[in-house]
This record gives C-alpha cells, structure tokens and sequence, in this order.
C-alpha cells in the first residue's frame, strides 16, 4: 500500500494539536523571559512541555511501526540507519525524513508550542522547516551520540541561523543517556566535525586549554517524555550510552530563520533537488511553518 508523501501538505493534518485562532492563543505558549535569557547565556534551555502525556503515546506508536525497514512509507525518509553506532556492541537507531512518512511526527512541526518557542530563540523571526531525526537507543545497549556542534554538519547553508529543538519520548536521565551540555560552548566557534556515533569523547582533541576546563563540567539535561531541550547550532552537545533497563527515544526538529541560503551546489538531503548556492532555502521540503507577524 503506498503512503503518502507528507512533505506536500505544510499545515496541520491530524487533530493531534489545535491552532490558535487570536493573539492570546499564541501567546499562552511564550517562553519567559528567564527561559529566553538562559538560552542567550548558556546556549541551551530545558524542560519545555511540548506534549501531552497522550500525544507522546502517539508518537511512540508511530516511532514503532516506522522504525521497521518493512513499512512501506520506508522510501520517503532521507536517511534510515537501524544502527549507526560504531561499536558493535551497542546499538544506536537515528533516521531523517519521518515527518514524511506519519500524521503524528508530520504534525509536530506544526505545534504551535514548538513553533512560538522557536521563533522566540531564533531572535522573533519567521520559522522555516530545515529537516527532523529520530534517535532510539534501546535499554542496556543503547549507544553514545559524540559531542558534537549541529552547525558542524550543516555548512552547507548560511548564516549560523538554525535551531534544534530535542524531545523526549520517554524520561531521559544520567542512566539511559540523556543530552550533556557545555554551557557558552556556544561562543567557541566552530570546531571539527566528528563522527556523530563515534567515540564519546572524540572532540576533547580539538579543544584549547580553558575549553578543556570547561568541557571537563559538562551540565546533564535530564527532561520527562514530552519536555524538549533547544539548543544553539555551535552549542557543543553529546549523550551516553543507555545502561538502564528503559529505552531512550526522542525526536529533533531542526529548524531556520526564513532567509537561509544555500551554500552549496548538491542536496541539502538524500533525494532533495538541489537548491543552487546563493538561493534562498524553501519549496515543498523546507516549509515555512511560523511567522510571528501574522500568526498573532
């Protein structure tokens, strides 16, 4: 049976969440201040709620049936590794392109908790769809994500303008390797890139002397399933491995402020037509999903 390429409808699909119809509507869903200055500071923010504790029951269900290579909305996703952990011994699952493939991890770009948080840490600009992930690492075995900047893998666009916003589906703690942060990593500058599922620790080498001391503290995110981290393109981020007898499963919703350009002359993604250097980035894969000036 063939799905339906979601990537062709940029509004909501399922009822899974409701659009504000005035000013208030939206504005319920404001970050503090607080909130907006510690991100400014420390290049990250945690703890917030972007989901109800049934619309997490959705998506873990969806998360579920697309995790197998069989389900035939497969094709659609840019890219699909059932394991990218390097160690043979762990297991590591991370995908791109779900928002193609499920009414419910579609509709996520669209929650209008997500999409005013965005727009606020983006400095109030217009939010436009850059591309999601999925992470599961299964209990006992799940692998490490390397400290790593986002921005390190995405030089293929400019300017430093992007955000990540990290949701969890289940608790994540210490145990089942949950986000670490270096907190104003995020004013280092850019650094080597490294193998997202290689070692852990792999970036250390390429710190001086004062960001070896910083690294040497890193700040735990420990959030609940339906709470979300956002983050900073350089803030310098990784996760252990999971030990715990639970699973550690999340999705990622990166996104840019409208006026993005691409910096290169090939696919921003596996599949994607190429978006000349120097264009702007949009079209049927890249949505814009929030302008302040008109969603208020």
């Amino acid at each position: 049976m063939a799905v339906k390429d979601l990537s062709t409808v940029h509004e909501l699909v399922s009822d899974l969440f409701r659009w504000p119809d005035s000013a208030a509507g939206w504005d319920q869903y404001k970050l503090a201040d607080e909130q907006v200055d510690f991100f400014r500071e420390n290049g990250f923010v945690s703890g917030i709620r972007l989901l109800a504790d049934k619309q997490v029951e959705i998506i873990r269900e969806e998360l579920s049936e697309i995790a197998d290579p069989t389900h035939p909305g497969h094709e659609l996703f840019y890219e699909f590794h059932s394991n990218e952990s390097t160690d043979p011994a762990t297991i590591l699952f991370h995908a791109l392109g779900a928002w193609r493939i499920t009414n419910g991890l579609h509709d996520v770009l669209w929650n209008p908790r997500f999409l005013v948080a965005a727009s606020q840490l983006l400095g109030n600009v217009p939010v436009r769809f850059w591309h999601d992930q999925l992470f599961w690492k299964p209990p006992k075995q799940g692998g490490v994500v390397a400290w790593h900047q986002d921005y390190s893998y995405w030089t293929r666009t400019k300017p430093v303008a992007h955000l990540t916003c990290w949701c969890g589906l289940d608790d994540a703690t210490i145990q089942n390797g949950c986000l670490q942060y270096i907190p104003g990593s995020h004013n280092w500058g850019l650094l080597p890139k490294p193998v997202i599922a290689g070692e852990l620790q792999g970036i250390k080498d390429f710190l001086d002397t004062e960001q070896q001391k910083q690294f040497a503290n890193p700040q735990y995110a420990e959030v609940k399933a339906g709470e979300a981290i956002f983050h900073h393109p350089l803030t310098l981020h990784g996760s252990g491995a999971n030990t715990s007898s639970k699973p550690r499963r999340a999705f990622v919703i990166n996104v840019i402020a409208d006026g993005v350009i691409s910096d290169s002359d090939e696919s921003m993604l596996e599949g994607v037509p190429v978006i000349p250097k120097g264009e702007k980035i949009a079209g049927q894969f890249f949505p814009l999903l929030f302008d302040p000036r008109t969603n208020q």
